[in-house]
């Protein structure tokens, strides 16, 4: 879901500054950085090696010995590299056949690039170095002592990223992973405590009294929606922006992005908004850790597995991010310009859409599991009484309906 921009609130006819992480065109995304990193690290290791000549502090060492010496740690150092990629891979697979295909997190974890664009100037150093004091006698003894160093450091990064990867494939370490994240979100999406004004405030923008546009490219992974710079945009050119589809949903070929009622600038201001890709992400996607978490409660709960107790995990942490919710103005799908004009309005999920995500699928699924169903129960009638009256009526129907499951199947034990 789109964050509120600095000078935008919802709701409200006067504008609130807000903190805001929204991801701006003028940001680089996280394979750019990714690229420039490395890049960064290669000319810095070139453009020392080259310096390396100059250094003469220091006892002096016989050339033949420093090159040796260079290279080999030069090419020891770059097999780190291919270790990286075995561990980023078989973590990778372990994570989607164990918990959720759509379970990333290892391979976005920064230490995995940080040590990979490292070795790499690593690297670089070592070989640039070696031919730059090449045609020398002796060398300053820094040279080879510095580049050991960058290789102990480069051996304790890759220690670091071991450490990650074995605590990636621990099922606690990635609940806890995923809520961590989600409270971020949270936190920063739903700042303000929910009050019976604020579900009744005014609707956001609603569909047909615009121009559609429509997604024209291949299937796409609607990732997040700059919408700082699409409400500035519709300040300057007089133009409203009605989206229909959210950060999350899967774009296919015909599918109406948005309807924009006003100035004709606002079909390009809005496809240039839109960042897409080929997974969900937790910027702007309050959905998906609920969606993570519910996956690997069903897959646990599968006939091929048959492990209630992760199920029950799982459902310990889903606990914890609708008692999060419950007590917050979900209400965050409109955002004014500074002079309190609604611009841009994202359908965004309510209460029900929450405890509809987090509970149904699971609820089915544990027909056969007691220790499931048990847990639910006590998750419901948890949220039950720390849930706002107005928003009891879902977490009762849930709460009836798994007594009517675990009763039918359950009845000699239930009670």
């Amino acid at each position: 879901m789109p964050e509120h921009a600095g000078g935008i609130s919802p709701g409200g006819s006067r504008p609130r500054p807000r903190e805001h992480r929204l991801l701006s065109p003028r940001r680089l995304t996280p394979p750019v950085r990714r690229n420039l990193s490395q890049l960064f690290c290669a000319l810095v290791g070139a453009g020392l090696g080259l310096l390396a000549p100059l250094i003469t502090a220091g006892p002096r060492a016989d050339v033949g010995r420093v090159v040796s010496v260079l290279f080999t740690l030069g090419f020891g150092v770059i097999s780190l590299v291919s270790i990286i990629y075995s561990v980023l891979f078989l973590v990778v697979q372990f994570s989607a056949s164990t918990f959720t295909p759509r379970l990333s997190l290892f391979r976005h974890e920064p230490v995995v690039w940080r040590t990979f664009a490292f070795t790499i100037g690593v690297f670089v150093f070592c070989i640039t170095a070696a031919l730059a004091v090449g045609s020398q006698r002796k060398v300053s003894a820094l040279v080879p002592g510095a580049a050991m160093i960058l290789t102990l450091v480069a051996l304790a990064l890759m220690r670091t990223l071991q450490m990650r990867a074995f605590d990636s494939i621990q099922l606690g370490h990635s609940l806890s992973a995923i809520a961590v994240r989600a409270y971020r979100l949270y936190d920063t999406l739903y700042a303000r405590p929910f009050t019976r004004a604020a579900d009744a405030a005014p609707p956001p923008l609603v569909a047909g009294s615009g121009t559609p546009i429509r997604w024209a490219g291949p299937s796409a992974v609607l990732q997040t929606i700059d919408v700082s710079a699409l409400v500035e945009a519709a300040r300057t050119h007089d133009f409203s922006v009605a989206f229909q589809v959210a950060p999350g949903t899967t774009l296919s070929e015909g599918t109406v992005i948005a309807e924009v009622t006003g100035a004709g600038a606002g079909e390009s201001a809005v496809r240039a908004a839109l960042t897409t890709g080929v997974e969900r992400t937790f910027v702007q996607d309050p959905g998906l850790p609920f969606r993570l978490l519910v996956d690997i409660a069903l897959r646990a709960l599968s006939p091929a597995i048959n492990d209630p107790a992760t199920a029950v995990e799982a459902l310990d942490r889903i606990e914890g991010l609708l008692v999060r919710l419950a007590g917050s103005d979900l209400d965050v799908g409109r955002f004014h310009d500074s002079t309190g004009r609604t611009r841009v309005g994202v359908p965004v999920p309510g209460w029900d859409d929450y405890v509809r995500l987090a509970v149904d699928d699971v609820v089915h699924a544990a027909a056969g599991a007691p220790m499931v169903l048990r847990r639910t129960r006590d998750l419901l009638r948890s949220l039950l009484e720390l849930t706002p009256e107005d928003r009891r009526e879902p977490v009762a129907d849930r709460l009836r309906r798994v007594d009517r499951t675990a009763r039918t199947t359950y009845s000699f034990v239930w009670d």
